[in-house]
């Protein structure tokens, strides 16, 4: 019996630049790869991201899957398009027919693009306020609303043509740990993980084209493995029990919490036998090369069967055949549209937390804030310090206290000259120890759990797009209301 099979087809890579070099177009015809995954470092300008997809699907052909994060927030890889709000924004709104718009628009500007594949919506409940990478990523605390918010999102998007995967199942909600960095563990048992991590993905999977997995380990579950590589999650709960027929794609093997414990060739091989269709392998060539050849060498040997290859393929053309890759016209009015659109949704998610209210604009102010936040690979760069003072352009009398590193910051060094002392929050980690930092006001530009670290009045945008900052500025302007609803982990 021969049980060779090509696997090239069951690998998701990324590529080095902007543009598709030699090297890399020999690769993806070689090893006959049709699925590659966008970041930040490919997306030049309009132009250069059309060329470069025009590139791609002349090269992996009509069954290529293009993807990448544009979650919204601060999770976006093409930040020329419209910038949608991020999840729990949405999440404060409560606005189902609002979230819905907002996964409409984002697939408008990424099919025009030729993207077809968009790994969102994530349905993690954020329960946790100190889980250092999901936060403002996710929908709500609750379940329900999740399930709700993100269905509608998911609706918005395959209505207009771009296929979603919801993430990270079984869930990535409740954890102390980044995956990027370490592995976490959520030791819940089954009940509990029915009643909170699994509902929405249970509620949700029966319309998701794909789901992407998490590199968490459940011990109540499988103490052995992360879910990634797990055959009691990924088959026993998510393909037997619940008969999910779509595609499971692996979260990034190259995070620390895979790449490091099983490296380039075991994890590839384990993640099919669990049950996953696609490999999403991250990395150098000559680390694909590894992954493509691991996974052959465990066809030609029995470990993975020829039937199990061809189910996943089959799976995979499905989804490419239901969403094509087709580039298109993005038309000014529609761009303008959904811009209003997505500046409409921040504004709606504005929250004020314990009586917070805007100073007036003859008030004397002093704008205490860092001055850059980078990029940490997973979000884009946080707001400038010229960005967060620009809120403040309004105001008659500021001064200006800018840090290069926030924590530095010793409240007994700020003068208590009588002026309104505002702190903006311009990073994504929580600030950690006793603080005894006492301003008037606290801008949280973007985790929102840090209004938890500092007491007092606290206004929350949720992020940092543009709509955040126009509906912040207006807000502090005396010009907008601050309508959001609260989450129950956050007072």
């Amino acid at each position: 019996m021969n049980n060779s099979f090509d696997p090239g087809p069951l690998l998701m890579v990324d590529i080095p630049g902007k543009t598709l070099e030699p090297a890399t177009a020999e690769f993806l015809r070689r090893e006959r790869i049709r699925a590659v995954c966008l970041f930040r470092k490919n997306l030049g300008q309009e132009a250069e991201v059309r060329a470069l997809i025009q590139d791609l699907r002349a090269l992996m052909g009509p069954t290529a899957l293009i993807g990448l994060d544009q979650e919204g927030g601060s999770v976006v890889r093409s930040t020329f398009l419209p910038q949608a709000p991020s999840a729990m924004a949405l999440g404060a709104s409560g606005d189902e027919s609002l979230a819905e718009g907002v996964g409409a628009a984002v697939a408008r500007g990424l099919k025009s693009l030729g993207v077809n594949w968009n790994f969102a919506p994530v349905v993690d409940v954020n329960n946790n306020p100190a889980n250092p990478v999901i936060a403002e990523r996710a929908f709500s605390d609750d379940p329900d609303t999740v399930a709700r918010l993100a269905g509608a999102w998911m609706r918005g998007s395959l209505r207009e043509g771009v296929a979603c995967c919801v993430k990270h199942f079984p869930g990535h909600g409740d954890t102390h740990v980044d995956s990027h960095l370490a592995l976490p563990t959520v030791d819940k048992s089954r009940a509990e993980l029915d009643a909170l991590e699994l509902r929405p993905f249970k509620a949700l999977c029966a319309s998701a084209p794909a789901v992407m997995t998490a590199h968490i380990v459940y011990p109540q579950i499988d103490p052995e493995h992360p879910a990634t590589l797990s055959p009691k999650v990924l088959k026993g709960i998510l393909r037997d029990e619940w008969g999910y027929d779509g595609v499971v794609i692996t979260d990034a093997l190259m995070m620390k919490a895979i790449a490091e414990r099983y490296g380039y060739t075991r994890a590839p091989v384990m993640a099919l036998e669990a049950g996953a269709d696609l490999v999403l392998a991250q990395g150098s060539l000559a680390e694909q090369q590894q992954a493509v050849d691991a996974l052959r060498e465990a066809f030609a040997r029995g470990r993975l069967s020829r039937a199990q290859g061809e189910r996943a393929q089959a799976r995979l053309d499905r989804l490419a055949q239901a969403y094509p890759s087709a580039q298109g016209d993005y038309p000014a009015a529609q761009r303008e549209a959904d811009d209003a659109l997505m500046h409409r949704a921040w504004a709606q998610g504005l929250l004020a937390l314990r009586g917070a209210r805007a100073p007036g604009r003859d008030t004397p102010l002093r704008v205490i804030v860092q001055a850059d936040v980078p990029t940490d690979m997973v979000s884009e760069a946080g707001p400038t310090a010229l960005q967060a003072l620009a809120l403040f352009d309004g105001f008659r009398d500021v001064k200006r206290l800018v840090l290069d590193d926030i924590d530095t910051l010793r409240w007994a060094q700020v003068p208590q000259d009588g002026r309104v002392n505002v702190l903006v929050s311009t990073r994504r980690h929580r600030y950690e120890g006793v603080l005894d930092w006492r301003p008037d006001l606290h801008l949280a530009l973007w985790n929102p759990f840090q209004a938890l670290d500092v007491p007092g009045p606290a206004l929350v945008t949720w992020g940092y797009a543009q709509g955040a900052l126009r509906a912040a500025q207006a807000w502090l302007e005396g010009r907008e209301r601050a309508p959001g609803h609260a989450l129950a982990t956050l007072v």
